[in-house]
């Protein structure tokens, strides 16, 4: 089983790298945030022709999250239950076979104080008591997507320069390890503890040449699992693609029994 999460800042604009992403590597469930794209424009028959059922809730210009499975995904559910109408679409979960999958696209917080920073430690919240209420640590749970924080300072390129920024704030970091403190494992850290591992280069001024980067982009693993996860590979290339996504691919490799 690999399970990929990818924040493809645009479906549309990248559908050639996902299409060609899936054909190279043939992930059994592929996970995309910032789809920027309405359901009715979902460009579903390239990714159906790969053999994926797909699933989806977005909207216009922004956000947007997306399943895509090689089996028929059950259970899916969009959104926080208490979302209003107008809510951004972020939250997508189904099941692909035995396994859970949970899609979010955690909010940016744009900037340490503002609203939109404590609406996205508000965020963080509401995702800890929609795990609590119907989620259980037991079962085979994965949570991946764009959380937008850096866990510690292994995950930045300058700690220095970005210490108590945005993504990199003690408030969001705590706010991330509570939703851990549910019960989930950063399936990277099982198998990597080097620094230096990044998914995120900003465009401007060369980043991901001289990989200033960060690692915002997560496959988070319940116990059961985490034990069948066998390792986690960055697909660093593909940021050097020609009008490639900010972010990159990751995957997480499960076996199919528990050692």
């Amino acid at each position: 089983m690999k399970i990929t999460t990818w924040n493809v800042n645009s479906l549309r604009a990248r559908l050639t790298h996902v299409v060609d992403f899936l054909r190279e590597h043939q992930p059994d469930v592929l996970c995309l945030q910032e789809t920027k794209v309405q359901d009715e424009l979902f460009p579903r028959e390239p990714l159906e022709d790969l053999g994926y059922d797909l699933t989806y809730c977005g909207q216009k210009s922004y956000n947007g999250v997306a399943l895509l499975a090689t089996t028929t995904l059950t259970r899916v559910q969009k959104g926080f239950p208490d979302d209003a109408s107008d809510a951004d679409k972020r939250v997508i979960a189904g099941d692909a076979g035995a396994w859970r999958v949970l899609n979010l696209y955690v909010p940016n917080g744009q900037d340490v104080g503002t609203d939109k920073y404590h609406f996205k430690l508000d965020w963080f919240r509401r995702l800890r008591t929609f795990l609590d209420a119907g989620y259980a640590a037991s079962e085979r749970i994965v949570v991946v997507g764009d959380f937008n924080v850096t866990i510690d300072d292994r995950d930045v390129h300058d700690p220095a320069w970005w210490h108590e920024r945005i993504l990199c704030s003690t408030p969001e970091r705590q706010a991330m390890r509570n939703v851990m403190a549910f019960g989930l494992t950063d399936s990277l850290r099982q198998h990597h503890q080097e620094r230096g591992i990044y998914t995120w280069w900003h465009y401007s001024a060369g980043a991901a040449l001289r990989d200033n980067g960060l690692r915002i982009d997560y496959v988070l693993c319940s116990p059961a699992a985490a034990a069948l996860c066998t390792d986690v590979i960055v697909h660093k290339d593909v940021r050097l693609q020609k009008t490639p996504s900010d972010h990159v691919p990751v995957t997480a490799v499960f076996t199919d029994e528990a050692p």
